[in-house]
């Protein structure tokens, strides 16, 4: 192991309730915004702005995986900076009201032709991406550097999908119905004023958690001195690193894919109206929330790589009964889907703790610390699956025969609609469970280890 500077005191100790909500508002913040991306921004799209599923589904892949290589760069960057509010917490706060305002940008809808559409929505979509990264890796960063402790480590991301999912359920609960009262009739009006709401209150939320968490874990003076380069060479050695952020990806698709599918699954397949679709897309919110808060209850008595494997297991199963039970048994669905949705969201708390871990562990085999690339190789990593299941959606629709604003769709529509909720989820769950199990080594023996030897006090 590198000689290593001992890291502050205190990183190893408890942190207290409110500095824990104050991180959890962080990703309540990006969720006020990035829920309704995820969720509604496919639909806005095709059924709002008129772009063609094609269109959309090219925008998303293109868009995203080039705006993703800009997150390495930007978290080898921050790993190098200093202030006197650490090296991540200032740019979350510098970037909070671009980011807030390209949102609004991207759900304007001015009045141009097709071609005209097509540009703004490359622009617009693009521009959103790079400032959710500015705001968001340094938010994700801080969640490696906040404390040391791995308990309070998995501790501080169930606060963090918690404070995500009531953000998450206040945006599923009130946008169509703001945005139909807002709107009066304008679906186009409605969603721009929804979303102006929003964006004001994920600007609170994210000061609060700027001013009401701290960073407390350092790179020495050597680390903070390497040039990117370095920083790069020696991150790529870090082979779990390349294990955690392939995680990312393949623990996001089943996410982003079947939670851009839920209002068709919910519309087309169950027949639902817009308001029955809300509640249908809350409850699921609803159990997200309960998983997140079970995490701790697992991670306390099991090692939390092997419950993460487990919830796995346990999805690929509802998932299965999920296509099984006949589109008529709206009960039993209803059951099943807030199963899955729970169990689901046990293991993101997990994944997003991965990052410390990997961080330290690349400081005890490499003698270095870089947060922020790991932080942005995560959200990289999201960023590409999240143009791939994007790209998912808008490809598996148009190929099925989706046709926009019908309100009887084809069998093979339908078919298509079964796919995205069920089955290539299984795909995402059951390749996660197989690189978990062959290839992901920190687990609570060797985390352990590792914590003695990086922050046992000299």
């Amino acid at each position: 192991m590198s000689e290593l500077a001992k890291s502050p005191v205190g990183a190893t100790g408890k942190l207290s309730f409110m500095e824990k909500v104050g991180f959890g508002a962080g990703d309540a913040a990006c969720n006020f915004l990035f829920n309704p991306i995820t969720m509604f921004l496919s639909f806005f799209y095709t059924d709002i702005f008129g772009l063609t599923p094609a269109v959309v589904a090219t925008m998303f892949l293109v868009v995203r995986i080039f705006d993703a290589f800009f997150d390495p760069i930007y978290g080898a960057w921050m790993d190098k900076t200093h202030s006197k509010y650490g090296r991540y917490r200032k740019w979350m706060a510098v970037f909070t009201l671009p980011f807030a305002a390209s949102c609004l940008i991207m759900f304007y809808t001015p009045d141009l032709s097709e071609t005209g559409k097509i540009v703004y929505a490359f622009l617009t979509y693009g521009l959103l991406s790079i400032l959710y990264s500015c705001v968001n890796i340094p938010y994700c960063s801080l969640g490696g550097v906040i404390t040391a402790d791995p308990v309070d480590r998995v501790s501080c991301q169930k606060f963090r999908f918690v404070g995500a999912g009531l953000a998450s359920l206040f945006c599923t609960l009130t946008l169509l119905p703001l945005v139909n009262f807002l709107g009066d009739g304008d679906r186009a009006t409605g969603f721009f004023y929804t979303l102006s709401i929003f964006a004001v209150l994920a600007v609170f939320l994210f000061f609060f958690c700027f001013f009401y968490t701290r960073e407390r874990i350092m790179p020495t003076a050597d680390q903070a001195a390497e040039s990117l380069s370095d920083s790069f060479k020696k991150i790529v050695k870090n082979d779990q690193w390349f294990v955690s952020t392939s995680l990312m990806f393949l623990d996001c698709i089943p996410s982003f894919v079947r939670g851009a599918a839920s209002i068709y699954f919910a519309k087309y397949v169950l027949g639902f109206d817009d308001v029955a679709a809300s509640l249908f897309l809350t409850v699921g919110i609803i159990a997200n929330i309960g998983g997140a808060y079970l995490t701790s209850y697992f991670t306390n008595r099991w090692c939390k790589v092997t419950v993460y494997k487990g919830v796995k297991i346990a999805c690929i199963v509802l998932s299965a009964l999920l296509f099984i039970i006949p589109s008529s048994q709206v009960v039993l669905i209803y059951i099943v889907f807030i199963v899955l949705s729970t169990i689901h969201q046990i293991a993101a708390p997990i994944i997003w703790s991965f990052i410390g871990d990997v961080d330290d562990y690349g400081a005890y085999k490499l003698g270095q610390r870089a947060s922020g690339l790991c932080a942005s190789g995560h959200l990289f990593t999201l960023k590409v699956a999240l143009a791939v299941g994007g790209a998912l959606v808008g490809f598996v629709l148009s190929v099925y025969g989706y046709e926009a604003n019908n309100a009887t769709q084809s069998e093979e529509a339908i078919s298509g609609i079964y796919a995205l909720m069920t089955w290539i989820p299984i795909i995402g769950y059951l390749v996660t469970f197989l690189v978990t199990q062959f290839f992901y080594k920190l687990d609570r023996p060797t985390m352990a280890k590792i914590s003695k030897a990086l922050y046992a006090q000299a």
